[in-house]
């Protein structure tokens, strides 16, 4: 299969010449219909308001907001101009924002009002008092020196930052041919996005992704799905993770393919939509699908179109495989694996494989995708049927992480091949079973949890001496968060205390569900602290408690 040379601007266009008038994207809640000539008008309008801001190619501009229309116009409006879309986490906190605002060195925030009941222009505030008394376009930060811009997605007026509607006015300044002028720099090599992820120590890394990246692995991932511009694919996942803007958008755009966009995840409201919009695609993690195949009203709505999708970020169990391919009528439903710094997607199933394959195994390497397994520490390949971890390599792996060489150097080795620290195991036919992780890393309904830096955090709590943090089984989630505290001598602190000193401050995911107080943790000779065993104990303790805590 021939690989793309192509931005990300010009993989819409390609598709405005082709489908003119078929719908690229539906807001069901918002009545928003587009074709893609409209949404290629729209994203015009966007790059170009960006370029009267005086964003210049490769500066950074980071996103903030659930699934808005703006999200989906500014990835692509910033594929036209050059700038790098900063992804967010919608779930992120004070402490996480500055973090990434600060470590990616973004010029521009991009940001909606609020997000489940949390003010994002409060904890704005927080990070950047100097915000409540800037001028447009010249924030003077201490702690943010390269942040400038602040875009509020809101229709009321704001005196320190710009809205949405006074970019796209601004943007009247730039003519067609300025656009043109700009497009025309860009090389598909170009770093174009940039989305934060963890290793198992320290603090998130910006992962660089390119114009080539991202516009070839969405398109192997539809070549999978099989998507034409016939399907219409359902998109309740978070677009700032790769499953929305990569699986999700451009997949879908790479064929022509309608959007059907939900601004959050509500069981009711993506069966509606499937139903009412005759979607034949559906994207989830396997919790978004339990959650719909066990709503009440399930019953109630039109799966009759829906043929595919993908399931992913966590194991799915074969009895929600076989629901969604009986009961919702995917049958052609696939499931995929990788990590944010292969683009994401390294293997998946194909529309055809048997309904257990699907369920036990992450299907096979993508084409023009290298992949091996090795003794773990090693580069000494595996025979087939033996686990080791899974390395990747081909066009589809990050430029490296932003101002990090040293982190881009220990996961991509000098024969360019990235080792994932997954544990996996091969068969004959080639299809990948994910085993286990080398690291210590918690995937909870989908999100990465990496207990390095909720470790790092709770170590701030006056009571606590020595804290650590692993996964344990969750039937909801797959998995949950749980913190084996030392406290200090003399010092008393609660499960209660703990919680509240979290909240506000990390993300509500990371907040640890189960809380256990102890004198010792098990160790090795040498005083390595043993993990496993403490993931042992907790899997054993709740299992006594019937899973409650």
């Amino acid at each position: 299969m021939t690989l793309l040379n192509l931005t990300v601007g010009e993989v819409l266009e390609k598709q405005v010449n082709k489908y003119p008038h078929q719908e690229a994207i539906v807001y069901p809640e918002l009545n928003l219909r587009k074709t893609y000539t409209e949404f290629n008008e729209m994203v015009n309008q966007a790059a170009k308001g960006f370029m009267a801001l005086g964003i210049e190619k490769g500066e950074n501009v980071a996103i903030w907001a659930d699934n808005k229309p703006e999200w989906v116009t500014s990835q692509f409006a910033t594929g036209k101009m050059g700038a790098v879309l900063v992804t967010v986490n919608t779930s992120y906190q004070a402490q996480e924002l500055e973090y990434l605002l600060k470590q990616s060195q973004s010029t521009t925030l991009i940001l909606a009002e609020s997000y489940k009941g949390t003010s994002y222009i409060d904890i704005l505030k927080k990070i950047c008092p100097e915000f409540e008394h800037s001028k447009k376009g010249n924030l003077q930060s201490a702690k943010l020196p390269f942040l400038k811009n602040i875009i509020v997605l809101s229709d009321d007026s704001y005196p320190n930052a710009y809205t949405w509607n006074e970019v796209i006015a601004k943007g009247e300044a730039v003519t067609d041919d300025e656009l043109v002028e700009r497009k025309q720099t860009l090389d598909p090599q170009e770093v174009i996005n940039m989305q934060y992820t963890s290793g198992t120590t320290g603090f998130p890394k910006g992962v660089m992704l390119t114009h080539y990246n991202i516009v070839n692995n969405g398109n192997q991932i539809a070549d999978c799905m099989k998507l034409t511009a016939d399907d219409r694919l359902c998109i309740p996942v978070p677009l700032f993770h790769c499953f929305g803007c990569v699986l999700g958008v451009l997949a879908a755009v790479s064929k022509g393919t309608t959007m059907v966009i939900l601004e959050q995840f509500e069981p009711e409201k993506v069966m509606k939509a499937v139903s009412d919009e005759q979607c034949t695609g559906l994207h989830g993690v396997p919790t978004m699908f339990i959650a719909e195949l066990n709503h009440p009203n399930f019953s109630k709505y039109d799966f009759s179109h829906l043929r595919t999708g993908i399931m992913a970020g966590s194991p799915c169990p074969i009895e929600v495989m076989n629901d969604v391919m009986n009961k919702m009528g995917a049958t052609e439903i696939t499931i995929a694996y990788g990590q944010t710094e292969s683009s994401p997607v390294i293997t998946q199933t194909r529309t055809d494989d048997p309904a257990e394959l699907r369920a036990t195994t992450v299907g096979k390497v993508h084409p023009n995708v290298e992949v091996k397994i090795v003794a773990p520490g090693t580069n000494e390949e595996q025979e087939p049927g033996v686990t080791g971890e899974l390395c990747t390599r081909g066009y589809h792996i990050m430029k490296g992480y932003y101002n990090n060489p040293e982190a881009t150097d220990a996961v991509i080795d000098s024969d360019g091949w990235l080792h994932t620290g997954d544990l996996a195991v091969m068969d004959t036919n080639g299809y990948v079973q994910i085993t286990g992780r080398m690291k210590d890393m918690i995937i909870r309904g989908g999100e990465n949890i990496y207990p390095r830096e909720i470790e790092e955090f709770l170590y701030q709590h006056p009571a606590v001496l020595d804290v650590q943090v692993v996964g344990v089984p969750d039937e909801k989630y797959g998995e949950e968060v749980m913190a084996w505290i030392i406290l200090k001598e003399g010092v008393t602190a609660t499960e209660a205390d703990i919680m509240s000193f979290c909240e506000g401050s990390i993300a509500r995911h990371k907040i640890p569900k189960h809380i256990r107080f102890v004198d010792a943790y098990p160790a090795t000779v040498s005083g390595k602290i043993q993990k496993y065993k403490l993931r042992q104990y907790a899997a054993e303790a709740l299992q006594n408690q019937g899973g409650k805590q």
